[in-house]
């Protein structure tokens, strides 16, 4: 049984001042893990003053000692990569194979920050004036459920390229990967009070890393609407802020496409990670004229997907990550039925022959309009809805009738047709008969999925701020 109760701050891990206690609940079997003990206001404080006192001395390190810093975690997160993936598995559901690429991940979140550091010209001559790259200061990394450790180093990775100190607030209900992958950091051995991590609720916690004067910069994940809340906030003392936020991702498929290589890549697409992923794939936009083809083949790969136990290898979808997400993926499984849509594969409730845990079944609708709710929210659970289009323009005008544009994907053998389409997506990212982003390139959304982005040099400069020298 779990049983925390403290926040790392200062390089030291203290008893937390909060007193509201949260039962630490499996998704798997609903069984009682432990118990986690919150920060409160007064925590958030003491995490603000550390980091803010160390950053005095870290604004002034050199290349070279932020560099050193970055390879002293990338080791220490790899030494806990058992750890960092059972963790993930055991308190969070994400199936075995989704944990262990993100326990290799974690690393290369900081080597990529040396490799963008290394390259990167923090001085340089523009005109007659000399522009030094500098930290803007204390960071306020706020981390989703979804995403625990992934998250937590690639922005404290770019915090520390940049030379800001960090407090780090994972979401409450992810204690026992917070603690695991914060163990795994403070073993790097960084100077007191880099980086602080504590757990706590957004209305005291998240309030004060939002409002504090001492924190100059604040990066959220996570939804739209919390991420509104925050740069509100923020406003009064001028944060800068990042903010990754809701997707609604559209699939294209073109007609000249490859059903045999693209049909696995758009499904796990969708049920990235359970399903509850930012940029799962979750709108699948096919030619008419191949629909009844597309609808069959897509039913035939999600019939082989294994959902069950998520410690097994062969295990395709784990749990969701706890019961309001369950409520809420089966809300809307009901209102796509109510409203209209097609049910080709899965539906409500649990798989056949499970009878505890999250689980849910993997659901595709077909006929689905782009009114509907399921078109339209994120759902953040393993249900995909296909949509029909006639014309290569209808297909853009389909894709971009949400308020969201964080990821789109499109899947086709001309790539001129594919690479033209994409220019005229609304997305901060296409990507092109693949999954899997360039994790040195720009990430981040357009319209209501963002502001700023994140990775390689834009993840870097997002903690960055210009000054410009000019001599007479």
């Amino acid at each position: 049984m779990h049983s925390i109760s403290t926040s790392y701050i200062d390089g030291t891990f203290v008893p937390v001042r909060g007193t509201e206690r949260l039962p630490i609940i499996s998704p798997t079997t609903e069984n009682v893990l432990g118990m986690v003990t919150l920060a409160n206001r007064e925590d958030a404080v003491l995490a603000i003053d550390a980091a803010a006192r160390a950053q005095r001395s870290f604004a002034r390190s050199s290349k070279a000692q932020r560099i050193d810093l970055l390879r002293a975690l990338q080791a220490a997160v790899l030494r806990s990569a058992d750890n960092i993936r059972d963790s993930a598995i055991e308190e969070y559901g994400g199936a075995y194979s989704r944990t262990q690429w993100v326990s290799q991940y974690v690393s290369q979140c900081f080597a990529n920050a040396v490799q963008t550091l290394e390259d990167y010209p923090l001085t340089r001559t523009i005109g007659a004036a000399r522009v030094s790259m500098e930290p803007v200061g204390v960071a306020a990394l706020i981390v989703p459920w979804n995403s625990v450790a992934g998250t937590v180093c690639s922005k404290l990775a770019s915090a520390i390229a940049a030379g800001c100190t960090a407090v780090i607030k994972p979401s409450e209900l992810s204690p026992v990967q917070t603690q695991v992958i914060t163990e795994a950091l403070h073993s790097a051995g960084l100077p007191d009070g880099l980086f602080n991590v504590l757990l706590g609720r957004g209305r005291d916690v998240g309030d004060e890393l939002s409002t504090n004067p001492k924190v100059a910069k604040i990066s959220f994940t996570g939804s739209t609407p919390t991420g509104k809340l925050i740069a509100r906030a923020g406003l009064d003392s001028l944060k800068r802020v990042s903010l990754s936020l809701t997707g609604k991702c559209a699939s294209i498929l073109l007609e000249d496409a490859d059903l045999a290589s693209a049909i696995p890549l758009i499904v796990n697409a969708a049920f990235m990670n359970n399903g509850q992923a930012c940029v799962a794939g979750s709108r699948l936009l096919v030619p008419s004229q191949r629909a009844a083809e597309v609808i069959a083949a897509v039913k035939a790969f999600v019939d082989t997907l294994v959902v069950g136990d998520p410690w097994r290898p062969d295990t395709s979808l784990g749990p969701l990550a706890s019961a309001a997400q369950f409520d809420r993926v089966q809300r809307f499984i009901r209102q796509g039925l109510e409203q209209g849509a097609r049910l080709v594969a899965g539906g409500a409730g649990r798989p056949d022959g499970i009878d505890r845990g999250y689980f849910v079944k993997p659901t595709v609708f077909s006929e689905v309009k782009s009114s509907v709710a399921i078109a339209q929210e994120e759902i953040f659970g393993p249900v995909l809805s296909i949509m029909t289009y006639d014309c290569e323009e209808q297909a853009v005008e389909i894709a971009n009738d949400t308020i969201y544009g964080l990821q789109a994907y499109i899947f086709g053998n001309d790539h001129d047709r594919a690479n033209r389409m994409a220019c005229e997506l609304e997305a901060g990212t296409v990507l092109i008969n693949r999954a899997a982003p360039e994790l040195l390139a720009p990430f981040g959304g357009v319209k209501q999925s963002g502001i700023g982005r994140e990775f390689g040099v834009s993840g870097l400069e997002a903690f960055l701020e210009a000054k410009s020298v000019v001599s007479g």
